[in-house]
């Protein structure tokens, strides 16, 4: 059996527990917010262990939009190396799990598209992107 690491974040780490343990009746809205989000399961790049994310709950038909804005930090959330290095996910929206693949979406047409579905969602990620000189990564997770 693969390793779980839980995130090293008390909220987040608190945050995927009562999402997980409570099989998706509890912990759907991100930490204050009052916004749905999403549980994303995925490999660690470096330690190959298992990994959970909670992120902005950005849906756009049948796939799901992941943002790594990290507040509009300079640097992006480990989780963006995990996804791009191990792409196949899992996705727990509530009670319902999908196995999902995960690419990156670089091609500006696109990405403003998913991008503006992500800031519809969470208005937020326009100030992260202001506030910094990265080009905050954008996924698209699609059912494999």
């Amino acid at each position: 059996m693969t390793k779980y690491i839980p995130p090293a974040l008390d909220w987040v780490r608190d945050q995927v527990e009562l999402y997980g343990s409570s099989g998706g009746t509890k912990g759907t809205t991100l930490r204050d917010t009052g916004l749905p989000c999403i549980l994303v399961t995925h490999k660690g790049n470096k330690t190959g262990a298992v990994r959970k994310i909670p992120v902005m709950r950005v849906k756009v038909g049948e796939s799901y939009v992941l943002i790594g804005s990290y507040g509009g930090r300079e640097n992006n959330p480990v989780w963006v190396n995990n996804l791009r290095a191990h792409p196949d996910v899992e996705v727990r929206d509530k009670t319902e799990v999908f196995k999902m693949r995960v690419r990156e979406v670089e091609d500006d047409p696109e990405r403003q598209r998913l991008w503006d579905a992500g800031a519809k969602a969470y208005p937020p990620y326009n100030d992260y992107q202001a506030k910094t000189s990265r080009k905050i990564p954008v996924f698209v997770a699609e059912l494999v």
